[in-house]
């Protein structure tokens, strides 16, 4: 067995480094044992749009803290009191972490759970959220295992399709649950904001929902032209053209069945030159979206970013336009994504061949963990791509 971990650490704004830890424990960051918990040899980790928040210092890190949370893996060693999860199976892992005990994990919220994290109820790899350690490594902890990981039925079929199978631990879960917040079913009319990995998710969430007409929207013309040749209809936030009267050109109508807000605090303004603008997704939601219609938003906002425009976007406080949306009778729903409520369901669609578009609008680009620096820079600038980290070359996808 090893002795050591390499692991993706911040190191601060725009600054990430590899290095090398202790292999892990079965303990949790104060320290105590899990023997409910897994080790974990990862074969893919994926950088995700929320790393970029914290690896452009606007979420609150501290430097030295392992990045990732998006993970998937073989279990290598069990603790005593695992019983269902066996040496040898290949398992995504929810990036909720979660106990399975307490009231919200019961009621199947492990977005919020009680027990994970101290200061608040939510627990998170790879975040400031409980002190759990990413997963953008060559091995991992995973506490609550038999509650915590979703195996896979099949490896060498998981293996096969394991471009798409790295998507269960976050994006495609919380591009799903954004889409059903939103009410989307067959034949509704969608606006989702952001051409990122997670509204690219949501694309095709909404499409394996039924979904008519699916807008798109962003000011990266790359990533617009990624989703167009996807299939998707797209919208360019960067133009003198109004999101309504685009909407309308393509629709015609004015306004949708439903929205998803896939971008969350570091949004623009509409229009050319627009600066930054927290509030932008939201209120231009009240407007497209119709009276009645509902707007999720897995998109984050959050306390605490030193480069917010204002105090008040500093502090979390956004001017939402909410006299305007008041009159409309809006359902906004928000929040991270219970990953365990969907991720089943997801898997067996991807087994089952029901989501063949998926890969070609995600665009997942594999690396060896050697190259995530780079990766770290290279998305930031804005890349249509999702990177996928494979440590061990397990998957013999290596770009």
């Amino acid at each position: 067995m090893a002795s050591s971990n390499r692991v993706i650490t911040y190191m601060g704004p725009k600054k990430v480094e590899l290095q090398t830890f202790d292999f892990p424990k079965l303990v949790d960051p104060k320290g105590n044992a899990t023997p409910h918990g897994a080790i974990l040899k990862i074969v893919t980790t994926n950088i995700c749009g929320s790393d970029q928040h914290i690896y452009r210092g606007r979420f609150p890190a501290p430097s030295g803290m392992v990045l990732g949370h998006e993970m998937t893996g073989e279990v290598i060693e069990t603790g005593p009191d695992v019983h269902f999860i066996r040496k040898g199976d290949l398992c995504s892992v929810p990036f909720n972490v979660s106990c399975g005990r307490c009231r919200n994990c019961k009621e199947r919220h492990t977005d919020t759970c009680m027990n994970v994290n101290d200061a608040v109820d939510c627990g998170a790899y790879g975040f400031n959220l409980g002190g759990w350690q990413g997963g953008q490594s060559d091995y991992l902890m995973v506490p609550y295992a038999d509650w915590n990981l979703l195996r896979f039925p099949d490896k060498d079929q998981a293996l096969a399709k394991i471009r798409d199978l790295t998507l269960l631990s976050d994006i495609l879960p919380t591009g799903f649950h954004g889409c059903i917040q939103a009410g989307v079913k067959y034949g509704s009319t969608v606006y989702i904001a952001g051409a990122g990995p997670v509204g690219r998710c949501a694309a095709a969430s909404a499409q394996l929902l039924g979904a008519s007409c699916i807008i798109v929207g962003d000011i990266n013309s790359k990533r617009l032209a990624l989703v167009k040749s996807a299939g998707y209809e797209t919208v360019d936030l960067s133009s003198e053209t109004p999101l309504a009267d685009q909407i309308e050109a393509i629709l015609g109508a004015r306004e949708v069945d439903c929205g998803v807000d896939a971008v969350g605090f570091e949004a623009h303004g509409n229009g050319p030159g627009a600066g930054e603008d927290p509030a932008a997704v939201l209120n231009a939601m009240v407007e497209v979206v119709r009276a009645n219609g509902a707007v999720g938003a897995p998109g984050i906002y959050t306390p605490g970013d030193p480069q917010a425009i204002d105090d008040d976007a500093k502090a979390g406080r956004y001017r939402i336009d909410f006299g305007k949306a008041w009159i409309k009778s809006p359902h906004i729903s928000a929040g991270q994504a219970p990953i365990m409520h969907y991720n089943r369901d997801l898997m067996m669609a991807i087994l089952w061949d029901r989501m063949p578009y998926l890969g070609k609008v995600v665009n997942v680009e594999v690396i060896p963990l050697e190259r995530a620096t780079e990766a770290y820079r290279i998305f930031d600038q804005g890349a249509p791509k999702k990177f996928v980290i494979d440590p061990h070359n397990t998957t013999k996808l290596v770009a």
